[in-house]
């Protein structure tokens, strides 16, 4: 059953754009250079290395006045829930112990080891700002600016190099966290390496993350882009199943526009360019990248050079292409030279601002899922997505997954290749209820040993969660360091229930 708007949340919902264009695009501009010129501070008048441990210890004595309280009740971070780029909100912050973490430094790069070690607050997009200027990248990294290492790492991030590396916490070297007796650890795969292997997707119930450390890898100035596309969806599974194969690629991603068309790029760092073939798609006054993606779907060879943050970032300005149904006419070459400068808005300060008539259009009337599926399972994937929801542009994103232990492994125990299926937008089946179709694809992928991810609405039950995850060793660490009178269990913060 679809729902039906009336007339105040038809106009709320259809005019959004004014406010948006003109009190949050200006808001979202401001937030920003505030942000820059604090970290600007922070880096001239500071040092942060032992700003960081003053810090931590911050953390740690909140902690344990929460022991000396009783132990009342459960804990977690201060970060308000409108701050996190989740859709959802958690209402657990209304009850629980909340710990403040201003955690939101890069504590430092160290080119020999090869590795940036940050607090878990940095975003993306201080990170490529940082270190590509450095001749210098991580090896997985997802493209929205405001995304931060603490939420991936707990969650899961993942980008179009995964295929060589795996998911953003593959690439991480060691994380610190704040137990709950208050004590600072530091894991890795050589110490305390069964926590290390548990922190990714624990969702902050394991202790509280203090740092992250990064695998660093040397970088170039562009990316050299090449598409193709396709009409056939055999042929489009074939083809994206070989190249996700090919170790010569650097970065993979395919964009589905129907059920039968779609495109796949595949990309390479280099220095050396043809100048007429630059193309800087992070101006303000280029096409969303969708769009452009789109505009090549009948090429069967085209390739251009991208500036390597621009690529990184492809897909910011148009929130991938969520930002169309919130701005309409927002690719319009006028709108693009006039206004693109301060696009996007702030994914936070959206989730602030919406009317429960937002709301609720959203609860019954749009999706925002990734699933992990093997990638044999892809064209069959496909369908079902299309059957279920028919959204499009879908995003399918391949990403290698080992055999590591943890909550998310391949089932085979050996390494293997997963793509990521991303859905965002408005179903145009007739027959979508926001329960019952998430419930189908939520058992689709379970049946195939697939994953969700997550951010994204959860209706599984506990027992189909605990199916979906491995929680043997989760299990284990979360009695090991008393974790249950001190943290919910992961489903517990991302059941549907838990938030709003």
């Amino acid at each position: 059953m679809t729902y039906k708007p009336g007339l105040v949340e038809y106009i709320l919902i259809n005019y959004r754009w004014v406010f948006v264009c003109f009190f949050l695009l200006p808001i979202s501009f401001v937030y920003d250079i505030l942000f820059y010129l604090r970290n600007y501070v922070v880096f001239k008048l500071s040092s942060a290395p032992k700003n960081h441990v003053n810090k931590v210890k911050h953390v740690q004595d909140q902690v344990k006045r929460w022991a000396q309280d009783g132990k009342k009740t459960k804990m977690c971070t201060s970060r308000p829930g409108w701050q996190t780029t989740s859709f959802r909100r958690p209402l657990y912050k209304n009850t629980f112990y909340k710990v403040d973490v201003n955690l939101v430094d890069i504590l430092e790069v160290d080119t020999k080891k090869q590795t940036i070690r940050v607090e878990p607050l940095v975003t993306m997009g201080q990170l490529t700002k940082t270190i590509n200027p450095l001749s210098w990248t991580i090896p997985v990294l997802p493209e929205l600016d405001d995304l931060t290492v603490g939420g991936l790492v707990m969650g899961t991030g993942i980008e179009s190099s995964s295929h060589r590396y795996g998911l953003f916490q593959h690439t991480c070297v060691s994380y610190e966290l704040v137990l709950s007796d208050g004590s600072v650890i530091t894991c890795s795969k050589n110490n305390n390496a069964d926590l290390f292997y548990s922190v990714p997707w624990s969702y902050g119930t394991l202790g509280i993350l203090t740092a992250v450390e990064i695998k660093l890898i040397p970088a170039k100035k562009f990316v050299k882009l090449s598409y193709k596309g396709y009409s056939d969806l055999n042929k489009i599974s074939e083809e994206f199943i070989r190249v996700s194969k090919d170790s010569r690629n650097e970065f993979i991603e395919g964009l589905m526009y129907g059920p039968n068309e779609g495109v796949i790029m595949t990309g390479v760092m280099t220095d050396d360019v043809e100048n007429e073939k630059i193309n800087a798609i992070g101006k303000w006054y280029k096409p969303w990248f969708f769009k452009h993606v789109q505009s090549k779907k009948d090429s069967k060879g085209y390739y251009e050079y991208i500036p390597l943050r621009d690529y990184y970032h492809r897909h910011t300005r148009s929130i991938f292409w969520e930002l169309q149904d919130i701005i309409p006419f927002g690719n319009n070459v006028l709108f693009r030279y006039l206004l693109g400068w301060i696009v996007p808005p702030k994914v936070s300060l959206l989730k602030l601002t919406q009317s429960d008539a937002i709301k609720k259009l959203y609860e019954n009337n749009h999706v925002i899922q990734d699933m992990l599926v093997p990638i044999g399972h892809l064209k069959q994937s496909i369908q079902v997505f299309d059957s279920t929801f028919k959204v499009y542009p879908l995003w399918l994103c391949p990403f290698n997954l080992p055999a590591d232990p943890g909550m998310v492994h391949s089932y085979t125990r050996k390494d293997e290749m997963y793509v990521d299926i991303g859905v965002y937008g408005v179903p145009k089946v007739n027959d979508f209820h926001p329960v019952k179709s998430t419930r189908k694809i939520e058992k689709f992928v379970s049946d195939v040993k697939g994953f969700q991810m997550l951010y994204a609405d959860t209706y599984t039950t506990r027992e189909e969660f605990r199916a979906m995850f491995d929680h043997e060793l989760y299990d284990k660490l979360r009695k090991k360091y008393d974790c249950e009178r001190a943290f919910p269990e992961a489903y517990d913060k991302v059941k549907k229930s838990a938030r709003t």
